[in-house]
């Protein structure tokens, strides 16, 4: 079996590259969304337009909160550095909202220049984003690879035809099994690409 090389890594932001502190279930319960329902796709089906845009604002607030005390999580630098200096083109997809993204990445610089929000494309596990960069960096999707730390990420990428490594840091959750590769320190990302630079044929 053929493996194809790993020639593009794109980037969950919350989570993944930086911290977040967002507390969905707050968020839910000020907008009348039910646990176990998408925030997004709730306020998507809600019946006019007013309630929509009152429902986004409450998301904006806690997004824009967020932004403030994010910070640049363990490894990230190196690792992107490294992707770097290698010439691995980087993108990030995250489900964020522009401003919140914005100020992240403004507070924790990353030598990332394509950041595709919500505000962009329809959020993950849409694959749209996630398809755009693939077509923006002409390069078939099974030579990239997703890196997030929730279970829409593994689904993203998976929609799109890229691989998906889910990074678990801490607990690893019962989805992890549905990705293809499972970073628990972002010291691996570097190694694991490293690891397919070039095509890698399994017997």
């Amino acid at each position: 079996m053929q493996i194809e090389a790993i020639k593009g890594v794109i980037f969950d932001l919350d989570g993944t590259l930086v911290s977040s502190e967002l507390d969905f279930s707050l968020i839910k319960a000020q907008i009348g969304c039910p646990c176990e329902q998408d925030l997004l796709d709730y306020i998507a089906q809600l019946p006019s337009a007013y309630m929509r845009e009152e429902a986004m604002n409450i998301v904006h607030q806690h997004e824009l909160l967020d932004a403030q005390h994010a910070k640049m999580l363990p490894g990230v630098s190196e690792a992107v550095n490294a992707l770097k200096a290698k010439n691995i083109p980087m993108a990030i997809v995250t489900r964020n909202f522009d401003k919140a993204a914005a100020i992240k990445l403004q507070n924790n610089p990353l030598p990332i220049e394509i950041v595709l929000t919500r505000s962009d494309a329809p959020a993950k596990p849409d694959p749209s984003a996630l398809n755009n960069i693939a077509n923006l960096w002409n390069m078939s999707p099974s030579n990239l690879l997703y890196v997030g730390d929730f279970l829409y990420d593994i689904q993203a990428a998976h929609n799109a035809n890229m691989r998906a490594c889910l990074y678990a840091p801490d607990v690893t959750p019962s989805y992890a099994s549905q990705a293809d590769y499972v970073l628990h320190d972002f010291t691996q990302l570097v190694t694991l690409i490293d690891n397919y630079a070039q095509k890698v044929v399994l017997c």
